[in-house]
């Protein structure tokens, strides 16, 4: 989807993920502290501009501020996005507190909740009414408790909104981007996934998304699937049948694809500025050089869906909800990832 200069002005929509977690509490911290906390890390933080849609329930973000002990300032309620105003706005969806709410625990009336914030958003971006949307961490038990038990994540969602087949995760962090071959695999299923036409067709769609987002010619370097590269065929064929094939058909279509290398080395270069992203083979591949780099700054966007999403790279940390300790500097990376998007200037973004 490319951005244009018309989808800077319109809202941005936040959801606020499952009210169990930690999703409503970083989201208090980021609107009670935000500005504050971006100034004092000598960041830039979501402009003052920008009208920000909070869409989830006003009992989940109270909790969520509660766990601060601190009070919210008034929001601006809402019922639609052309009402939004400069600053927060709250789209309440009506669904009312479980009587048996408890925070750090699986509840299938906050995983609803939690799916319904993200289908208003989606749908609201794909009709042209919002600029993007922002995420919280959803919880997969939550979700497939309260009945979607086809969609695994935000992603898989979003795919069935749009209707779309081929999507890719992009995580981003200073310094380092990381696309997914895939994602919610088994590592078993997840090999089986190395193909050639897999990994061009993630090539061509790394390519075309980033091209649009304001990434002129983006260097993607692919990460070969077995230890130093497969050893030319000892440690395994991958590279050789699969991963250099669709690297060379990249090249003919004129992109700058460069690869297999070795993954013990791949993000290291990425790092010190050899490629704009590395397109990584399967989740932990990709995750773990994200996380070691830089973990609370990190984001996740997500590619071939024609709207645009960023989220926090964590999940709903049931394990520390309602401690007041939830770390909020990725959401707050998250906002500012969506509005870079948006005015198409990723190139920007995580090379500070």
């Amino acid at each position: 989807m490319a951005t244009t200069s018309s989808a800077s002005s319109l809202p941005i929509a936040i959801t606020m993920g499952d009210p169990a977690g930690v999703g409503p509490e970083i989201l208090a911290r980021t609107l009670l502290d935000g500005d504050k906390d971006g100034d004092a890390r000598g960041k830039k933080t979501a402009s003052e501009h920008t009208r920000w849609i909070l869409v989830g329930a006003q009992w989940a973000l109270d909790k969520g501020a509660a766990t601060l002990s601190r009070a919210l300032p008034p929001l601006h309620h809402i019922a639609a996005p052309d009402e939004a105003i400069p600053g927060w706005n709250l789209l309440d969806l009506g669904i009312p507190e479980p009587e048996d709410f408890r925070l750090g625990q699986v509840q299938a009336a906050c995983g609803e909740l939690a799916v319904q914030a993200v289908e208003w958003a989606a749908k609201r971006c794909l009709s042209g009414e919002l600029a993007a949307m922002v995420t919280a961490p959803i919880n997969k038990e939550a979700i497939h408790a309260a009945g979607y038990v086809n969609d695994i994540g935000h992603q898989e969602i979003l795919a069935r909104l749009a209707s779309v087949s081929q999507t890719a995760t992009m995580l981003m962090t200073p310094g380092l981007r990381v696309v997914h071959l895939s994602t919610h695999k088994s590592l078993a299923k997840a090999v089986e996934f190395v193909t050639a036409a897999q990994v061009l067709g993630k090539l061509h769609l790394i390519n075309d998304t980033l091209t649009q987002w304001g990434l002129a010619q983006p260097r993607i370097a692919v990460a070969a699937l077995n230890p130093h590269g497969g050893e030319g065929g000892l440690l395994g064929r991958e590279e050789i049948e699969e991963l250099a094939p669709a690297v060379a058909s990249a090249k003919q279509a004129g992109i700058d694809a460069t690869g297999p290398l070795p993954a013990d080395s791949v993000f290291n270069r990425a790092i010190a500025g050899e490629f704009d992203v590395v397109l990584a083979l399967y989740h932990d591949q990709g995750h773990i050089a994200i996380k070691v780099h830089n973990f609370h700054e990190s984001t996740t966007a997500t590619l071939g869906i024609p709207m645009v999403r960023t989220s926090v790279d964590h999940g709903t940390a049931f394990d520390i909800a309602g401690k007041g300790i939830a770390d909020a500097t990725g959401m707050r990376a998250a906002l500012d990832a969506a509005q870079a998007i948006v005015a198409a200037d990723l190139g920007g973004l995580t090379k500070q």
